[in-house]
């Protein structure tokens, strides 16, 4: 469906995308996810042809985007791109939802249906006769994404779609994202640095970092069994830790993390450098010996020296042997329950097969 070959861009000297090769599958929902600045944007504005590459072929739907201006203009007429901030059109929402589909031709009735349909989807019924330029950034930003759906296009490319959004408009985007995608096998692609809604919504995902692809995969694989340790750092990887394999049976390390022995599972051989990285929420916390979970292969002692609120939960970091910390996300519910607080003495377990090991000197980008 769109297909990246060795693609470069650069503005004047700056380089801005390096030597992209991936390709976006019929009916998927494709999601870059990166910090700002990464090129997530610029990659969204060159497949919906407003940039062209600097170097390297951009195809959609066996096209070339360098083709003549006529076809450029038919195949962006099968696409649809909602920008992260969108500009009201002069005139009312009717107006301006209807205005993609007064450039294709369509005829008045079916403009109002279709304009009628596409409010309602967005949560925006009877909102027509509104002027546009008296919008929240939030009701504007659905005006947005309903012009778009209301031309039904093959391809919808969204640029951090909910990011203007209180919550109860961000779950009403994204259930209309997936169900538009199951209803219409449209093939979407869309940026957001929101890993939770990247987690969510993707049916695959890139890693967008320094104007690279870092990594692709699906959820599971970016978020559990990421490439290296920028890409962990990125998807919530908090413990990432430098260790060697000390011995290694049938897949079954022990890795030595400055005087820690860590179990893991991992094909290495003893003596290799490798990174360990641990999800925090796969991290338990008890107070007091013996009640470790029984299938946690390691358990540490030691001691809170950190807690941060994350609304419902809480981010615990605790410090064992040799200074080395390990981060941990309860409930505040827990919290409360085992009496947690600065300077208790706690035990840290977590599963041998938690633990996902890389080789410290492939730590490069890895696709």
């Amino acid at each position: 469906m769109i297909v990246f070959d060795h693609v470069d861009k650069r503005f004047g000297e700056r380089e801005i995308l390096k030597d992209l090769s991936f390709q976006v599958e019929r009916g998927e929902i494709f999601t870059l996810i990166g910090p700002s600045g990464s090129g997530k944007t610029t990659i969204l504005r060159m497949i919906a042809m407003i940039e062209n590459p600097s170097s390297g072929v951009i195809t959609i739907m066996g096209k070339d985007t360098r083709a003549p201006e006529n076809e450029r203009v038919m195949l962006r007429r099968r696409m649809g791109m909602v920008f992260q901030k969108p500009v009201a059109l002069r005139g009312n929402v009717f107006d301006n939802v209807a205005l993609g589909l007064r450039f294709r031709g369509f005829p008045g009735p079916e403009i109002s249906r279709r304009v009628s349909e596409a409010l309602d989807r967005v949560g925006l019924p009877g909102y027509g006769e509104r002027d546009a330029q008296t919008l929240s950034g939030g009701e504007l930003q659905r005006v947005a994404i309903a012009r778009v759906l209301a031309t039904r296009p093959e391809i919808l490319l969204l640029d951090e779609p909910t990011a203007n959004l209180d919550p109860v408009a961000t779950e009403l985007i994204e259930d209309l994202i997936i169900s538009h995608n199951e209803e219409n096998r449209t093939t979407i692609v869309l940026s957001t640095h929101d890993m939770i809604q990247g987690q969510r919504l993707a049916t695959r995902i890139a890693v967008v970092l320094n104007g690279q692809i870092c990594q692709i995969g699906d959820p599971h694989q970016i978020f559990y069994q990421p490439g290296n340790r920028d890409v962990a750092r990125m998807v919530g990887m908090d413990n990432r830790l430098p260790g060697t394999i000390v011995e290694n049976e049938g897949g079954f390390a022990r890795v030595d993390v400055s005087g820690v022995h860590v179990f893991a599972t991992c094909p290495y051989p003893p003596g290799m450098h490798v990174t360990l990285s641990l999800r925090p929420e796969d991290i338990w916390l008890s107070t007091g010996s013996g009640e470790g979970k029984s299938s946690a292969r390691n358990i540490l002692a030691g001691t809170i020296s950190r807690m941060t609120s994350l609304g419902p939960n809480v981010r615990v970091t605790v410090t064992v042997d040799h200074g080395v910390p390990f981060i941990a996300v309860v409930t505040r519910r827990s919290v409360d329950d085992l009496s947690l607080c600065q300077g208790t003495t706690v035990q840290v377990s977590f599963k041998a097969s938690a633990v996902h090991v890389t080789r410290a000197d492939t730590e490069k980008n890895a696709q």
